[in-house]
Formats: C-alpha cells, sequence, structure tokens
C-alpha cells in the first residue's frame, strides 16, 4: 500500500459510508465525511451518540466505502476499507482536535455533537468493484 491510498482516502471533498453491526447482525450505515487516513494501518474518525457509536461499542468491526460514479457500475471508482476498532474516547486531546476542525465547518454547536474520537486499524482494503484489480492489503 501506498501514499497513493492515503491521498485517494482523505480527498477532499469526499463522503463514504461506514456501516457498522450490532452483536446480533443488525447494521447500520451512515454517511460519514470525517474518517481520516493518519497512516497507512490506521483511520481516525468522530461520531455523535448514535447507532454507529453504539454497534462500535458491542461490536468493533466496521466498513467504510468510498465510491465514484463512472458511466457504467465496472468504470465506478472508489475503494472498501475493513478496520477494527482500537481506541474510542469520549474525552481528551484527539476529541479536542477534531471538535476544534469541526467547529471551522459545522460551527461550535455542530461540533458540540460529536461524542466520541474513533480510531480504527485497517485490516484490508478492496476496490469497489472486485474485478482483482486495484488496492488490495491483507493482515
Amino acid at each position: 500500500m501506498s501514499s497513493d491510498l492515503i491521498d485517494y482516502f482523505n480527498k477532499s471533498p469526499r463522503l463514504g459510508v461506514l456501516s457498522t453491526a450490532s452483536t446480533d447482525g443488525k447494521v447500520n450505515s451512515a454517511v460519514f465525511g470525517s474518517p481520516q487516513m493518519i497512516d497507512e494501518n490506521t483511520v481516525i474518525a468522530a461520531t455523535a451518540d448514535n447507532r454507529t457509536f453504539a454497534n462500535l461499542q458491542e461490536n468493533p468491526y466496521a466498513l467504510y466505502t468510498i465510491m465514484e460514479p463512472g458511466d457504467s457500475i465496472t468504470e465506478w471508482k472508489g475503494i472498501r476499507v475493513y478496520m477494527k476498532l482500537k481506541e474510542c474516547a469520549t474525552s481528551g486531546e484527539l476529541l479536542d482536535m477534531i471538535r476544534n476542525e469541526a467547529a471551522k465547518f459545522v460551527g461550535e454547536e455542530g461540533a458540540e455533537m460529536i461524542y466520541a474520537a474513533l480510531t480504527f486499524e485497517i485490516y484490508e482494503v478492496r476496490p469497489l468493484v472486485d474485478l482483482g484489480q486495484g488496492w488490495e492489503k491483507s493482515i
């Protein structure tokens, strides 16, 4: 994996979908713009006190999907990043930094809705449409 993947993941503007599941298999998918890949093994993100947060407390596995439309499904671009939650902070330096950055875009009131800073370890990266090519990583 290279800095190309990190650059692609962190490209702005972009939105992706963060999918999580509870221990009883109830799935939640939510649009997220906050995840940032800080190195080739780590993603940080922010969340409110919501279904995503609740699911991650029960089941630490998540999938972040970034999609870019193409003329046909085989021409769509994107990645699927499989992750495991390593740390969840509801206070502290990382959460304060994320809230301060968010306030620049969503205002103080929006930033205060951020309940937790999440740190994920990446364990696999696959292309959006898996035709045996593109970024791949398995640990």
